[in-house]
């Protein structure tokens, strides 16, 4: 896929069809993880972004544990189109909205594997490696500037 497609995004106060889909296609079918829908969907910010009208990406926001920060999760991009960047626009966009929330951070659990694109997106590690279902993850955590 070329990047000039027209990226646009909608942010919903409610797990959209599209956000399901993209999860399920995702999570799901190409990751194999079992729990993919939990009661934090009802709570969360959802965001979808599409890419010429199609939906490509999503991911959500949530308040944390931690005072004054917000869970960014669920952050998963269709396979066509990857090399779009659209991991890094769905990360930015859920980071302004958790400011414009009064966020000082955002945080997230990493699958492993991906560690190194949240590192190129500002996020640093925090703590030991552990099993979300049967894959590794890491805490990490980012400072917004406000």
């Amino acid at each position: 896929m070329e990047n000039t497609k027209n990226i646009t995004y909608k942010l919903y106060n409610f797990l959209p069809e599209e956000a399901r889909h993209i999860r399920e296609e995702v999570f799901i079918k190409e990751q194999g993880f079992a729990n993919e829908f939990d009661s934090t969907d009802s709570i969360a910010v959802h965001i979808v972004v599409f890419a010429d009208g199609t939906a490509a990406g999503t991911g959500r926001l949530f308040p944390s544990a931690r005072q004054g920060a917000y869970t960014i999760g669920r952050v998963a991009v269709l396979p066509e189109f990857r090399s779009m960047h659209l991991g890094s626009f769905i990360t930015s966009r859920l980071e302004e909205k958790a400011a414009e929330l009064g966020a000082k951070q955002t945080e997230l659990s990493a699958q492993c594997r991906v560690r190194t694109f949240y590192e190129k997106n500002g996020y640093k590690a925090e703590g030991d490696v552990y099993l979300d279902e049967y894959c590794q993850h890491i805490h990490m955590v980012k400072q917004l500037k406000n």
